[in-house]
């Protein structure tokens, strides 16, 4: 089967997030990255893309020439990831949204709600589709609880716990110009800080797995280190539909954790465990029955697991073929919509709906945090 051309915008050199989606593009064969507006300078988005091997004529200096190149091709990208920090998904999204080429953008949606608002007004003209890598969302795992939690396994859900905790902000290292810490922890490029980084990541989480709605928040977001200008710590209450409670933690300045992205669901029949640095290990504990270690690649498992297993059972699977499986679903979405056939329901992957209640969740924890953690309507 032919390749789907991508193009990329952002994730040149010093990047973190584009290598990670470059090689999740390649993992399943379904993409080939051959265009690229890899850096807002134009010098180095050139040299990244003589790194990566792309095509001279191929390398643009910008995303708006990337777009207005690719369109006047007949073997013009077919879809583009967006890997730039916050404030640049929402502009070069829209407009390529507008074009007819797919959009595959990193989280968050974007950096302001108004940013968000006019990405979606686009999504909405668009017959393209709009992918958003909650990578999280991807692991078999974590499908697998997703599925048992829908066929009733757990009951009447009544509890939800999920943190994302790390420690690499404890220290103001924005201040030595490390770069990802710099672009992280400027509101003007991030829009949040911790709330959006990793906060949005475990809110993702908790509503793809759990099913249920958020109604109401009470969130207080704090900035532990000094002069730092966005929030690097978040502790949020949660009340859920079906009066279900919960509760999100996420915090960049707690010393020693690392990616240490946890979820916690119990229900009436029975309660879930999942930890992303063990991601291929899902703990059931039914009523009145013995705690069990489910396993990806183990018998048993429900398809919505297996389809997105790649290899044998004791072999890790993880970060990587997370992302990867965003982007397979995404071709096999893509492919579908070229031959103006229904989608397999079986396809999953977050969409700008999702992106748009992740981006209601921080506006909602910013105004409550701002009313000494007041209860607010999501």
């Amino acid at each position: 089967m032919t390749k789907l051309r991508l193009g990329m915008v952002g994730g040149g050199q010093g990047a973190f997030i584009g290598g990670v989606h470059r090689i999740a593009a390649r993992i399943d064969g379904a993409f080939d990255l051959v265009a690229g507006a890899l850096s807002s300078n134009p010098d180095r988005a050139r040299a990244s893309a003589a790194d990566l091997g792309l095509a001279a004529d191929r390398s643009y200096g910008a995303w708006q020439d990337m777009l207005a190149g690719e369109a006047a091709r007949a073997d013009g990208i077919q879809a583009v990831a967006i890997v730039t920090p916050n404030h640049m998904h929402a502009a070069p999204a829209a407009a390529f949204l507008a074009a007819g080429i797919h959009v595959i953008c990193d989280k968050p949606l974007a950096a302001t709600m108004d940013d968000a608002l006019l990405l979606e007004a686009a999504a909405t003209k668009s017959k393209a589709l709009f992918i958003l890598t909650h990578n999280y969302t991807g692991y078999p795992m974590v499908r697998q609880a997703r599925a048992m939690i829908a066929a009733g396994e757990l009951g009447d859900i009544r509890l939800v716990q999920v943190e994302y905790a790390q420690g690499w902000l404890s220290e103001p290292i924005e201040q030595t110009g490390q770069k990802q810490a710099a672009w992280r922890t400027d509101p003007a490029q991030a829009g949040g800080g911790a709330i959006g980084d990793i906060g949005t990541h475990a809110f993702n989480l908790m509503r793809f797995v759990s099913g249920l709605q958020v109604q109401e928040i009470a969130a207080e977001m704090s900035s532990m280190v000094a002069g730092r200008r966005v929030d690097d710590n978040v502790q949020v209450m949660l009340r859920l539909q079906g009066g279900a409670r919960g509760a999100l933690w996420a915090s960049q300045v707690a010393l020693g954790e690392e990616n240490a992205l946890r979820l916690r669901i119990y229900g009436s029949k029975g309660a879930l465990e999942w930890a992303q640095e063990n991601p291929n290990q899902l703990w059931f504990t039914p009523l009145n029955g013995p705690r069990r270690l489910l396993t990806r690649g183990s018998g048993g498992m429900h398809d919505a697991a297996t389809r997105v297993t790649r290899i044998p059972a004791g072999h890790p699977e993880g970060y990587l073929e997370g992302f990867a499986t965003i982007y397979a679903e995404a071709a096999l979405a893509i492919r579908a919509h070229a031959a103006g056939a229904a989608r397999d329901p079986a396809i999953t992957y977050p969409t700008l709906a999702d992106g748009m209640e992740g981006m209601r969740f921080i506006a909602a924890c910013g105004k409550s945090s701002s009313q000494n953690a007041a209860w607010v309507t999501l």
